[in-house]
C-alpha cells in the first residue's frame, strides 16, 4: 500500500504500520526484546523523523509522482503475497513437542545493569552531548 498510495503522508503513516507489523513478526518468534525495540526505535523515533521531515516540506511537494516501476512493483507484491500464503498453508504448524522459549528481556536487562554498564552509560553521555551540540547548532543567534 505504501507504494500505491498518492498522498505521502498517508504513506509514511503506512509504513508506520509495517514497521508495527514486523514487531509481531518479532513476537510470534519469541525475540520480545527486539520486538519492543522495533516498536520503540523505527516505529517510534524513524517514522516520527519522517514524517517532521514530510511536514517541513512545501505542500506542492507532498504528493508521490507517478512513476513507471509501479505496475512491476505492485505485480512482484502480488506475487510474494501469493508465495507467502501458499508456504503457510502447505507448512505443518504442529509444534515437536519443543521447550517453550525463554524470555530474553530479562537477560539482556541484567547485562546492561551488571558487565556492561560502563560503555552503556558512556554510549549515553555521548548520545546526549551529540543532541546538545546540534541543538547549539541549529539555534537562531539573538
Amino acid at each position: 500500500m505504501i507504494i500505491v498510495v498518492r498522498n505521502l503522508l498517508h504513506a509514511v503513516l503506512l509504513l508506520i504500520l509495517s514497521f508495527v507489523g514486523v514487531a509481531g513478526v518479532y513476537v510470534t518468534l519469541s525475540a520480545d526484546f527486539v520486538a519492543v525495540a522495533q516498536v520503540l526505535i523505527y516505529a517510534g523515533a524513524i517514522a516520527v523523523l519522517v514524517l517532521f521531515a514530510v511536514m517541513l516540506t512545501p505542500r506542492g511537494s507532498r504528493d508521490n509522482a507517478g512513476n513507471v516501476l509501479q505496475l512491476p512493483a505492485l505485480v512482484l507484491a502480488g506475487l510474494l503475497i501469493a508465495v507467502v500464503t501458499s508456504i503457510a498453508y502447505q507448512t505443518d504448524w504442529r509444534l515437536a513437542g519443543r521447550d517453550p522459549f525463554e524470555a530474553t528481556a530479562d537477560e539482556i536487562g541484567n547485562a546492561l545493569i551488571d558487565p556492561f554498564v560502563l560503555p552503556f552509560e558512556i554510549a549515553a553521555v555521548l548520545l546526549t552531548a551529540a543532541m546538545i551540540g546540534a541543538i547549539v547548532l541549529v539555534r537562531e543567534e539573538d
